[in-house]
């Protein structure tokens, strides 16, 4: 690999070992490259100042903005013993209040006098029903002689505006970015001339320069121009080498016998497919026919079937003589997945065994947590190719699992594991086995493409008939008590009706969470912490749902009593239960009806619309109410409204998506490679990722190694080396 050593140099040497630890240790940045990479977030003009008027949306983030001071008072309180220096600034827009308490208001006092213009920020905050912010960090903008660089800067630039820190305001961020900025020059170049020339590109270096140091709006658009290009690109090469390499390998095609295990089950299903399983299935089983392993995403909404068409698939790969592995991501959901593919089977799930049917095989469960005889006998079972279908966690991936015939891996989940683990799974097939990929999350159109770029997709938009309709409804506990206190009525009615009812919380509260969860309240500024299982569900069996059988469940129970817990709750016994998110995804009650999700705003709205999915299964409408103590006008209660006002998937997964960094959705998936996206807005920016994997594509097949091409080469290999280093730390 091309390594440029400017840009390689730890940022310790050039900018001093505690500005480099509080770059690296708060915002990830590490070499002089990673800095020139840490892009504005926008850019602050003179005449035209952040809106102040737009705060009120902002409340309790941290926010940059420039205005000039309209009057600053220093106030006493406590009998003249204590201090508070109060600060108005304004943009023309609107009015924003600063305080200082206590010693620390004398220099704000001395330095921000009225007329004075700054860049300002902090967190904003409510009091007295008046935006506020405390304490803020601030730079004058002045005339004076020592602020005559500053006033330069802002009479003739665009002031760049960084995503900052606590403890690292932009300002200071654009000071480090000074320093190195001299060596964007030795930039590598990714893009071949050819496609730069042709899409009427910037050079890299320029685009680096331009977007740090604009002279006009003019500059910064030719600068993200070009760095979304080089992100959507080598992103797509990345994924194209890999549809490339996937392509040459062989496999074995797996057709279904006629007559044989599909078509027994088949015939046993007591409703008909949707219009959207059967033409998915049809989709699958043409891959499957193929000589080359099979890459396909299986994606749908809640409840659409998905595991109906893995079970399908696996079926036909078992009638063609192979096996097929399920790999899930907690052992929740293996034991669940493994006991509704029983029971959805039937007798030919019973191969080999008395009582069972002549063309059925059997179903194993392997996890990490079964006991040694249990164990021993499904890998017995596998490598012999007693067992058609195995259903497991990470266990599967284990070096002493060897399988007699593996032809198809459906890994469910997919955001929970990486590439490698995917891989690890794949390679214990003599051959390549067929791979589907399956996710409960519905995701865009694009996302699909930057996410899942080597995989085809499949998408299940349509509900089988008997599902119910969910109502959400958002329960404001802080503004509203009684709201709160009519939610368990709720949960009430649905158990006497003879229903379930699910309260989901963020934490489990068992004192190993303890430490965590209260550091990153107080970091937070939050009075408490997370609402936690163990307290909420004594709390509800003595107070509102006393005399109802509530049960607990959580990640961090002995296996056995969690699979106790489902069973009892499976089977109608227990009738609510407070579970933390493990309940997620494919756990099936169908006479669960309602849900109470407490501190819902701590949740993404994707995980939100997933939790929901886990009521209105049955026959029996759904009821999600959605707990939160956050204000009105906050962008979590937004996330909230929406989450309440649709239940089409893929339109919350866009939302989630605008109101979300990029790169925190992204960077769930494949270990890491997409959370590099700094530039790239995978939602607007549908049309550059299509154009750039047109491109990627074309590449690859005139040069898979990328020969000619040393500058994209440099680029892909840092990416990837960001993959691994993230892999590894995920352990």
């Amino acid at each position: 690999m091309e390594h440029v050593p400017a840009l390689d140099e730890d940022l310790k040497k050039t900018l001093g070992p505690a500005t480099a630890k509080v770059l690296a240790e708060q915002l990830g940045l590490h070499t002089a490259l990673d800095l020139l990479h840490h892009y504005p977030r926008r850019y602050a003009e003179r005449g035209e100042l952040t809106s102040l008027a737009e705060l009120a949306d902002q409340i309790d983030e941290h926010v940059t903005v420039v205005a000039q001071v309209a009057d600053a008072r220093i106030l006493t309180f406590n009998g003249g013993r204590g201090k508070r220096l109060e600060v108005t600034i304004t943009d023309g827009s609107g009015r924003l209040q600063l305080v200082f308490f206590g010693a620390g208001v004398h220099k704000p006092h001395k330095d921000l006098l009225p007329g004075t213009r700054a860049m300002f920020a902090g967190k904003v905050g409510m009091f007295n029903r008046k935006l506020q912010l405390s304490h803020p960090a601030y730079e004058p903008l002045g005339t004076d002689a020592s602020d005559r660089d500053a006033a330069t800067a802002f009479a003739n630039q665009l002031i760049p505006i960084y995503p900052a820190c606590a403890k690292m305001e932009s300002w200071k961020i654009a000071k480090c970015v000074d320093a190195v900025l001299p060596s964007a020059q030795e930039a590598v170049d990714p893009l071949p001339p050819a496609l730069r020339e042709g899409r009427g590109l910037v050079p890299l270096t320029e685009a680096l320069l331009k977007i740090h140091r604009p002279a006009t709006k003019a500059d910064i658009e030719d600068a993200r121009q070009r760095l979304k290009w080089d992100e959507a690109f080598v992103l797509q090469v990345a994924l194209a080498r890999r549809r490339h390499a996937d392509a040459q390998l062989p496999a074995v095609p797996r057709r279904p016998t006629p007559g044989g295990l599909l078509d027994s089950f088949d015939a046993k299903l007591p409703f008909t497919l949707t219009d959207g399983q059967r033409t998915v299935s049809k989709e699958i089983f043409d891959d499957l026919a193929t000589s080359h392993p099979m890459h396909r995403l299986l994606q749908g909404e809640v409840g659409s079937g998905k595991t109906m068409v893995a079970l399908r698939a696996m079926l036909a790969v078992v009638d063609s003589g192979g096996q097929a592995a399920m790999l899930a991501p907690t052992e929740v959901l293996a034991q669940q997945h493994h006991r509704s593919i029983v029971e959805m089977m039937g007798e030919l799930a019973e191969g080999g065994m008395l009582g069972g049917s002549d063309q059925g095989t059997k179903v194993v469960l392997l996890t990490g947590s079964m006991g040694m005889p249990a164990r021993r006998q499904a890998l017995l079972d596998l490598v012999t190719g007693e067992a058609g279908i195995v259903i497991g966690t990470h266990a599967l991936i284990e070096d002493k699992v060897q399988f007699h015939d593996l032809g198809l891996v459906v890994v469910d989940e997919q955001h929970r594991f990486g590439v490698e683990q995917r891989d690890a799974l794949r390679s214990k097939g003599k051959q390549p086995p067929h791979l589907l990929v399956m996710t409960a999350t519905p995701i865009p159109r694009t996302v699909a493409m930057t996410v899942f770029g080597d995989l085809e997709t499949s998408v299940l938009d349509q509900l089988p008939a008997g599902r119910s309709p969910i109502a959400t409804h958002v329960v404001p506990a802080k503004d509203k008590p009684h709201f709160l206190t009519r939610a368990w009525e709720r949960v009430r009615e649905e158990v006497e009706k003879g229903h379930q009812a699910y309260v989901v919380c963020p934490r489990i509260g068992d004192g190993e969470d303890e430490p965590k969860k209260k550091k990153a309240a107080e970091e937070d500024g939050d009075k408490r912490p997370p609402l936690a299982v163990l307290e909420i569900a004594e709390q509800l069996t003595r107070g509102p749902l006393a005399g109802l059988s509530v049960e607990v469940l959580h990640g961090r129970m002995d296996p056995a009593d969690k699979d106790d817990v489902m069973r009892r709750f499976a089977a109608g016994e227990v009738k609510v239960l407070v579970a933390t998110t493990v309940i997620e995804v494919g756990v099936n009650v169908p006479n669960s009806t309602a849900m109470v999700i407490m501190d819902a705003d701590r949740f993404g709205v994707s995980q939100l619309h997933q939790l929901r999915g886990r009521v209105g299964r049955g026959s029996a409408p759904g009821l999600c109410l959605l707990v939160s103590e956050m204000h009105e006008a906050s962008p979590a209660r937004a996330r909230l409204a929406a989450v309440a006002a649709t239940l089409d998937g893929f339109e919350l997964s866009r939302i989630d998506l605008e109101q979300r960094r990029e790169g925190d959705v992204l960077g769930q998936a494949q270990s890491g490679v997409r959370s590099s996206l700094r530039m790239l807005a995978v939602i607007e920016d549908e049309e550059v990722i299509a154009q750039a994997r047109e491109e990627a594509t074309r590449v690859v097949a005139e040069d898979p190694a990328l020969e000619r091409l040393p500058g994209l080469r440099t680029a892909l290999d840092a990416l990837l080396d960001t993959e691994r280093e993230q892999y590894l730390e995920k352990g």
